[in-house]
């Protein structure tokens, strides 16, 4: 059963993310993109990893999205104003693709998916990502929270008006 729920979990996924670059309203290129990100919260609950799900269902597809959506909504997006692009930009970006897939068929080559995924079955709870977090971690988890709170103040400091 979990590998029926995985395929088409996997499915679904690949489907959005092309829809995603296919669709020509951009407002529906969000709306597919959330399904891609509810598909790989799917992915995280198979995996045994709850807290990863919820957190990446309530950052990702819900404030990234709210904020890409606002973007949308504000930006003049006329296809009279759209700016053609030259052929050798067109060229440029389809060989780049290539070498992207190229490095990515090269790397994903050598892979031995023959073994189990997962040993630990318990790895991605809650209360193990804490005790990883909080222990092993606690350095650069405080200085990234510092570091968020100086762009913080930094924000807030540019906005201000004198």
């Amino acid at each position: 059963m979990e590998k029926y729920i995985f395929f088409t979990l996997s499915g679904l996924a690949i489907f959005s993310a092309i829809m995603v670059l296919v669709s020509k309203r951009p407002v529906h290129s969000v709306l597919y993109l959330i399904l891609c990100f509810f598909t790989i919260a799917g992915h995280y609950i198979m995996l045994n990893a709850q807290f990863l799900a919820v957190v990446h269902i309530i950052v990702y597809a819900g404030a990234i999205m709210v904020l890409f959506l606002f973007t949308l909504m504000l930006l003049n997006l006329n296809l009279a104003n759209e700016l053609r692009k030259s052929i050798l930009a067109r060229v440029t970006a389809v060989i780049a693709g290539g070498l992207l897939l190229v490095t990515l068929v090269a790397v994903l080559k050598g892979l031995d998916a023959s073994g189990p995924i997962m040993a630990n079955t318990q790895i991605g709870m809650t209360t193990n990502i804490g005790k990883v977090l909080f222990n092993e971690y606690m350095f650069p988890f405080e200085a990234a929270s510092v570091l968020f709170l100086a762009a913080m103040v930094g924000a807030v400091m540019m906005v201000k008006k004198e």
